[in-house]
């Protein structure tokens, strides 16, 4: 497990910033989140750390690599899968087809088989399903197959972008579930949501976005009893 740590980050879409001097820690087997009401600038941090759009200043770490300036394929292979919002599986692939492409990486069919048997265990209901096509899953299946299909190449760190994202407040509370489940087999994760409340019950650290900037930073617990937080989001 490795850290990552970003550093006075500044990301613009033609010259105008985005992000405003960004900084953040989440660490090696931790679920750290990132809260934030739609136009904060989640997206963008996503993107900066992933390399699709490079910020023009501040610093990306993976423990001692920095990541800034390389390609996103070569972040990828350091070890960190994204989950992208909307779940976005391959919907005329059935679920275990869907499963091995996120396994593109990896080597050797023997570590591709225990990765599959590990993320199976991680989701029985996705062994029932192998052989259904993807698009037939319900939302909450879908959301299930896309968390697996990243565990798929064992990354060191599993960003997940707005997971409660069109669905039911049942299959919201299933799927946090599932994302505490997945962290308590050591993978660290850093949570991108709006929905507050079942995110801190299950992060352990988080950072509130506005306006491209850093305005409230600390454990669950104190994210939750701060003024400024409870205001935004609570009333």
């Amino acid at each position: 497990m490795i850290d990552l740590l970003v550093s006075d980050l500044y990301t613009a879409y033609d010259r105008a910033d985005v992000l405003h001097g960004v900084s953040l820690h989440a660490r090696a087997g931790e679920i750290t989140c990132i809260l934030g009401a739609n136009g904060a600038g989640k997206s963008t941090l996503i993107r900066s750390v992933l390399g699709l759009t490079p910020p023009h200043r501040g610093s990306i770490r993976l423990g001692e690599a920095e990541l800034t300036g390389r390609p996103t394929h070569r972040i990828v292979a350091m070890g960190i899968a994204c989950i992208p919002e909307g779940r976005k599986v391959f919907p005329r692939l059935c679920v275990r087809e869907n499963l091995l492409a996120g396994a593109y990486r990896v080597g050797s069919r023997e570590q591709v088989r225990e990765n599959l048997e590990q993320v199976l265990r991680i989701f029985p209901r996705l062994e029932e399903r192998a052989g259904q096509l993807a698009g037939t899953l319900s939302g909450g299946e879908q959301a299930m197959l896309s968390i697996g299909r990243g565990l798929m190449s064992r990354p060191r760190l599993l960003i997940i972008d707005e997971p409660s994202l069109g669905l039911s407040p049942l299959l919201v509370k299933e799927n946090f579930n599932v994302i505490r489940r997945v962290n308590e087999t050591g993978v660290s994760v850093l949570l991108v949501e709006q929905n507050v409340n079942q995110t801190l019950a299950i992060a352990h650290r988080g950072y509130v976005l506005a306006q491209g900037r850093v305005v409230a930073e600390g454990s669950a617990a104190a994210l939750r009893d701060d003024a400024e937080v409870q205001r935004a989001y609570f009333g």
